[in-house]
C-alpha cells in the first residue's frame, strides 16, 4: 500500500491544473502536489494516477512519489476562493499526493527543440502511453517535467499527470485490449522514439503478479460501487485482465510511425493558414489559439 500522510498546511492551489489540485505540506515534512477526490474528473482519475505511476515506476521510468494524503479542509481556512474551498470541503478524507519536484520545468515544444531525449527512453514512454491508453501527453500538453535544474546532477524527464490515462475504464463494456490509438503527436515523437525496442524489453515485464500488486495499492473506496462489479478485488482484476491482455497484444497497437518535428510545425502552419483563410480582416488580428487544450475534453473517440 501506498504511503500515507496526514496535510498540515495547504500552501496554493495550481490553476494550471484542470483538476484543480493543490500544493500541500505533510506531518512527514514532504511537500506534494495533491489531487482531490471531490475534483470533476472524480476518483477514476486517481485511481489512473496510481495505476499507470506505479506501473511506470517498476518499469524503471522515472516518476515522483506517490502518497495517500489525509485532508482536513480545516487546514485551509485562509483559502479566499470559494471555488477551492467547495472542492476542499468535497474532498475531506483520502486524497492522493505526488512528490513535489522544487523547480521543475515543463516539457514544452520549445525545451524540446533542445533537449536531448535517448531514443530507447522516448520508446519506452510512448510505449508505456499505449499500453496504459494514455492520450493526454502531446506536443502541446506533454505531461513531462525536467528535473533538477539546479545543481551538478543533469536534467532528466520525468513523467506526472496520468489521471486521463485508462480511458477503457469509462466504458469497460467497450473496451478492446487490441486497438491501436494515435500518437502521431506524441510530446516525444520528435525524438525518434524507438518503441520496437521498448516493447521487447518491457512487454514481457508486464506480469500478471506486477499487475496485481500495483492494483492492490488502489485504496477500496476509489473502486467501490462500479456499476457491473461486485466488489472493489472485481474492479482489480478487470484492470489486471485488461492491461495483460494488451500487453500480449501490443503488436496490434504498437506505435511506430512518428513525424519529424519539422513536419509537425508544417503541418500546424498550414492548418492555421486554413483557419485564417476565411476569416474576416478585424478577426485576422485577434491571436490563434488552435492547438491549446481546453478545459473539458471530450473521450467518446477513443472508447469506440
Amino acid at each position: 500500500m501506498l504511503r500515507e500522510v496526514t496535510a498540515t498546511r495547504y500552501i496554493t492551489p495550481l490553476r494550471e491544473g484542470g483538476s484543480l489540485p493543490g500544493l500541500v505540506e505533510a506531518d512527514d515534512l514532504g511537500t506534494y502536489v495533491v489531487k482531490f477526490t471531490g475534483s470533476a474528473q472524480g476518483r477514476k482519475a486517481l485511481v489512473a494516477e496510481v495505476i499507470v505511476g506505479e506501473l511506470a515506476r517498476a518499469l524503471g521510468l522515472r516518476f515522483p512519489e506517490l502518497v495517500l494524503v489525509r485532508f482536513d479542509p480545516a487546514v485551509a481556512a485562509h483559502e479566499p476562493h470559494q471555488e477551492v474551498q467547495d472542492l476542499l470541503h468535497a474532498s475531506a478524507g483520502l486524497n492522493l499526493g505526488m512528490d513535489h519536484l522544487p523547480g521543475a520545468r515543463d516539457f514544452t515544444p520549445e525545451v524540446a527543440r533542445t533537449f536531448d531525449v535517448d531514443p530507447l527512453e522516448a520508446g519506452r514512454i510512448v510505449w508505456l502511453d499505449a499500453l496504459t491508453v494514455n492520450v493526454d501527453r502531446t506536443t502541446h500538453s506533454s505531461n513531462l517535467m525536467i528535473w533538477p535544474t539546479l545543481g551538478v546532477a543533469p536534467p532528466r524527464l520525468w513523467l506526472i499527470d496520468h489521471g486521463a490515462a485508462l480511458v477503457f475504464h469509462h466504458r469497460w463494456d467497450a473496451s478492446e485490449p487490441g486497438k491501436a490509438y494515435d500518437f502521431r503527436r506524441h510530446a516525444l515523437g520528435g525524438h525518434t522514439p524507438d518503441t520496437r525496442a521498448a516493447d521487447a524489453e518491457l512487454a514481457p515485464r508486464v506480469t500478471g503478479e506486477l499487475l496485481r500488486a500495483i492494483t492492490a495499492q488502489v485504496p477500496d473506496a476509489w473502486l467501490a460501487d462500479e456499476p457491473g462489479f461486485a466488489s472493489p478485488d472485481e474492479v482489480r482484476g478487470a484492470y489486471v485482465d485488461y492491461l495483460l491482455a494488451r500487453a500480449r497484444a501490443s503488436a496490434a497497437w504498437l506505435p511506430t510511425d512518428f513525424p519529424t518535428r519539422a513536419q509537425l510545425a508544417d503541418e500546424d502552419a498550414r492548418r492555421v493558414a486554413r483557419t485564417r483563410q476565411d476569416r474576416p480582416d478585424w478577426l485576422k488580428r485577434v491571436p490563434d489559439l488552435h492547438g491549446k487544450p481546453t478545459a473539458e475534453q471530450d473521450w467518446s473517440a477513443h472508447l469506440g
